[in-house]
């Protein structure tokens, strides 16, 4: 089964269309090399793949015929990303939201003193 197809029937992606530009953008390996749309993917392989600022990292068990519903993906891979990579996401999300609220506009005068003296010290 082609890559692309994989990453589709076990609901990484929504589309396959999607599938198909991760892979020419570079985001999916396979076996640690980069791999094409087209490239065929059996049993027993490991893929990585970056989605949403993580690096997952999967383990083919089986293929599946067509796309297979939420609750059967288990079936055909076993998800052996780090728990790190999920808690690095996390502090991300934590330090954005400290510095500044989304649409509150540019820095004020006292923020700005804040930053220089952050940044002198």
């Amino acid at each position: 089964m082609r890559i692309d197809k994989y990453l589709w029937c076990i609901r990484y992606y929504k589309t396959r269309n999607m599938a198909t530009e991760a892979c020419k953008k570079g985001h999916v390996t396979l076996n640690g090399q980069k791999a094409k749309p087209s490239r065929d993917v059996f049993p027993t392989d490991s893929i990585e793949l970056r989605k949403n600022q993580i690096n997952y990292q999967i383990k083919v068990l089986d293929i599946p015929d067509n796309r297979v519903g939420a609750k059967l993906v288990d079936i055909y891979r076993k998800d052996v990303t780090p728990k790190e990579a999920f808690e690095h996401v996390e502090l991300l999300k934590y330090s954005k939201e400290y510095y500044r609220k989304k649409g509150t506009g540019r820095p004020t005068k006292k923020d700005r003193r804040d930053i220089d003296d952050y940044l002198d010290e």
